[in-house]
């Protein structure tokens, strides 16, 4: 069973995430909180970590799990050919719940599953998350459930689904979000909303209107 760190107080909170990034530079898996849902999180350039987190959720490769990063500059080391509309979309809700789907590096040695050369990146509007990746460096998180279950909100739900199978759980309480990020494909000169979520398509069209950009909706 995993340990439980709550963070009720800046000590607590100061325990969590220095026990949390210890955790993940050990190779190992943990729930942590996001301005959405939970997420069960990796180090991102621990391909055996990785694995672990698609098993955890009972998924395959061929659903790799997005990055998170704790600035939004990261996303120029983790992906190439960034179009202009996509800089404005990051502009306008990063840190948010917007998911980019890019061009990856080629040079990154990782291994998140069968990403056809692209990665799935976003910077959370959480302060606790953003502290902890400043430590860890990106993780790859997914939502902390298992495939198929409704994404937990709260660390009693994440505890139920993934307690055996992760090194501890950050307790931040009830998710702020609750909705989980709206995924948009990026790799071509139109973006493709992938799935739908917290982000309207009218509000990121909004902010693409006046650079002549739209986006479909294919979530």
């Amino acid at each position: 069973m995993s340990e439980r760190l709550p963070t009720t107080t800046d000590e607590e909170r100061e325990a969590a995430v220095e026990a949390a990034s210890l955790a993940v530079q050990r190779g190992e898996l943990i729930v942590l909180p996001t301005d959405t849902v939970y997420g069960i999180g990796a180090d991102a350039f621990d391909p055996a970590a990785v694995r672990a987190l698609l098993l955890a959720k009972g998924r395959g490769r061929d659903m790799p799990p997005p990055v998170l990063v704790s600035a939004a500059t990261t996303i120029d080391a983790l992906a190439v050919r960034v179009p202009g509309y996509a800089r404005a979309l990051i502009e306008a809700f990063w840190p948010g719940p917007l998911t980019l789907v890019c061009h990856q590096q080629s040079s990154l040695q990782w291994d998140l599953g069968d990403t056809r050369g692209t990665v799935a990146v976003r910077m959370p509007d959480l302060d606790l998350t953003r502290e902890l990746l400043e430590r860890t460096g990106p993780l790859a998180v997914s939502s902390a459930n298992k495939t198929g279950m409704p994404a937990a909100t709260d660390a009693d739900q994440a505890e139920q689904m993934l307690g055996d199978d992760v090194a501890l759980i950050i307790d931040a309480g009830e998710s702020p979000g609750g909705e989980a990020s709206t995924i948009v494909d990026v790799t071509g000169a139109q973006g493709r909303v992938l799935r739908r979520g917290a982000l309207s398509l009218e509000r990121l069209n909004e902010v693409l209107e006046p650079l002549g950009a739209t986006l479909t909706d294919e979530g």
